[in-house]
């Protein structure tokens, strides 16, 4: 009896172990304001802490641009559309978006983290990562007069 109950426990940990830096974490909003910002909770991934950081902010644009992100219950949207909605835009912008997102660049200004609480942030390291979930306020509405400024959305 002793030797069964071992050797479940020994196949038990042999399992697969998954944490947050292995896993996809997508990006969520949890709040809008009538300004046209979205707070979103977002993560970011990097070999250290402050670059993880800041990969959060730019994936925060990145998603904002790009991808479609779900909306917290309680907010009538269930999911907020893309700035850029047209079939492969990831790859017809994509030497604007290195650009636009490379480290110091003009992403900053669409970005805030105002809405952040100290110690919101969250910190998963492994081995060869760290991973940073934290929350980022984006001006969609600023960010959409840039796009279109610089021809990338056509009114």
């Amino acid at each position: 009896m002793i030797c069964l109950g071992l050797g479940l426990m020994l196949m038990a940990g042999c399992g697969v172990h998954q944490t947050a830096a292995y896993t996809d974490t997508k990006t969520k909003c949890i709040g809008s304001e009538l300004d046209g910002s979205y707070t979103l909770r977002v993560a970011g991934r990097a070999r250290n802490a402050a670059d993880a950081y800041e990969q959060a902010a730019k994936q925060a644009v990145y998603d904002m641009m790009f991808t479609y992100i779900d909306v917290q219950s309680g907010y009538h949207e269930k999911q907020i559309k893309p700035l850029l909605m047209e079939v492969n835009a990831v790859s017809k912008y994509e030497s604007y978006t290195a650009k636009f997102l490379k480290d110091g660049g003009d992403y900053l200004k669409y970005v805030s983290r105002k809405e952040k609480r100290s110690l919101s942030s969250q910190y998963m390291k492994t081995n060869t990562q760290t991973v940073c979930i934290t929350t980022v306020c984006v001006f969609r509405e600023d960010l959409k007069q840039r796009l279109i400024a610089d021809g990338i959305i056509k009114e």
